[in-house]
């Protein structure tokens, strides 16, 4: 996953330092040297991910953090607080004026990637939520939401999934009259818990024996109903290891034993903060599509959201691009004309749901118009949806589609597909993918033309 950094430091040398090892991983990074050039950068770069020293004279890391986190514009970039300062309380401070997590110096490099990819993975879910909030502001549908720094706390709630009876007991005192507590020590009825009702974080203890501790971790982010809850892991002194591997399956924070109260209150307060902003995106993105934006008949999106929605993609700097997939069913108008239109109807829903069940989570499926779909593909080359595009073509035509009164009927789809490239209008690039879908209808249909620029 490529990104772009922003290192802040007063020190030249520690900047180089960082600004080599995060290059030699293939991350684009750019510096500034104090808080005010920080926060320009933050505004104008806008980065993915900012590593900002602590101690900084003038205007402190605490004190840039604060105003990053209060600004709507970088409110919602991880930022991650390296730092000499040891102490708790330092990074409590941190945790209260926003931070994401924190890097002590000298900056372990295995610990430094995995908190980087783990919180690049979050923003790039959290930018996506962003970017369809814009496209339906500018359709002139819903207001997008803000930040909220004024969480109500108390109402929160939390799963901790403990099985030693004695920390069960200091956990519970720790945070009881805080957040709602739920507690549990066995794995599998947590996940059951999980996946039938609303929780604001789940807390997880490494050393869990049934099943373990990551492997819940692995469980909860592989389980449709759970893999947006925030897990934090509780990890001892010596897990470093399996801290990196817990943060690569999708851990989103973490505390070490023995847990200082303050912090962990602190971090749990952030995992509420992000989870009920992330939540109020996808709620105000769901009103807004139903509002005005969705075909009423497949229930995926229309052609003007589409259209909207890429050119949004496009404004967006991205190494890899926007890739496009233009479908049409093969002689639909013979289902039509065969078994009526009511029959047609119930094919396009189906086709429409298959279409949605394989592309992945970031990507958009839309109709086009008539028996035409249109998958838009964001950071994603040709070579890469080629692979979606061949999965679609044998979901489409590797199985009969069930029609009331009209038995089973196969259909089968031709696709176009291309990806942008610099100077690519929202109309060039669906101009070159239905060149390529043209293409296939006239080469016999049931496959695939990819057209590169």
């Amino acid at each position: 996953m490529t990104a772009r950094i922003l290192v802040v430091d007063d020190i030249s040398t520690n900047i180089k330092v960082l600004e080599a090892k995060l290059t030699s991983e293939y991350y684009e990074v750019i510096t500034a040297g104090s808080g005010p050039e920080a926060l320009e950068a933050a505004v104008t770069q806008k980065p993915d991910l900012i590593l900002l020293d602590v101690m900084m004279p003038g205007m402190d890391g605490f004190e840039v953090c604060r105003r990053l986190k209060a600004d709507s514009e970088t409110a919602h970039i991880p930022v991650i607080m390296v730092t000499a300062l040891g102490d708790p309380e330092d990074r409590v401070q941190g945790l209260s004026a926003g931070a994401d997590d924190f890097l002590t110096k000298p900056v372990d490099d295995v610990a430094m990637f995995a908190r980087v990819r783990s919180l690049l993975r979050v923003k790039l879910m959290l930018d996506e939520l962003r970017m369809r909030e814009r496209t339906s502001a500018t359709l002139g549908v819903i207001s997008p939401p803000v930040p909220n720094v004024h969480e109500d706390y108390a109402s929160a709630r939390l799963l901790v999934v403990e099985d030693n009876p004695r920390d069960q007991v200091r956990l519970q005192r720790m945070i009881e009259g805080q957040f709602q507590i739920e507690m549990t020590a066995d794995g599998a009825e947590a996940l059951v818990r999980a996946r039938n009702a609303e929780y604001d974080s789940v807390v997880i203890s490494l050393a869990l024996q049934n099943p373990d501790g990551l492997r819940l971790c692995s469980q909860f982010r592989t389980t449709e109903e759970t893999r947006n809850v925030p897990i934090l892991l509780l990890v001892g002194p010596d897990d470093q290891r399996q801290l990196v591997k817990g943060l690569e399956i999708g851990v989103t924070d973490y505390v070490v034993r023995p847990i200082d109260r303050n912090e962990f209150i602190a971090r749990l307060r952030a995992q509420v903060r992000r989870k009920r902003y992330q939540d109020r995106l996808r709620l105000h993105y769901q009103q807004s599509i139903e509002m005005a934006v969705t075909d009423s008949l497949t229930g995926l999106y229309n052609r003007r959201y589409m259209a909207s929605h890429l050119a949004t993609l496009l404004d967006r700097a991205s190494q890899r691009g926007t890739a496009v997939l233009i479908l049409d069913l093969d002689y639909f108008k013979q289902v039509n004309d065969t078994h009526g239109h009511q029959a047609g109807d119930e094919v396009l829903r189906e086709i429409g749901n298959r279409i949605v069940r394989n592309i992945r989570g970031i990507d958009m499926a839309c109709r086009y118009g008539g028996e035409e779909f249109v998958v838009l593909m964001p950071d994603t080359d040709i070579d890469s949806a080629e692979v979606v595009a061949n999965r679609l073509l044998q979901a489409i035509g590797g199985k009969p589609v069930p029609v009331r009164d009209a038995g089973e009927l196969t259909v089968t789809c031709s696709i176009g597909c291309t990806a942008s490239a610099p100077g690519d209008t929202a109309e060039s690039l669906l101009k070159r993918a239905d060149d390529a879908l043209y293409e296939a209808k006239n080469g016999g249909r049931n496959r695939i033309i990819y057209r590169r620029v």
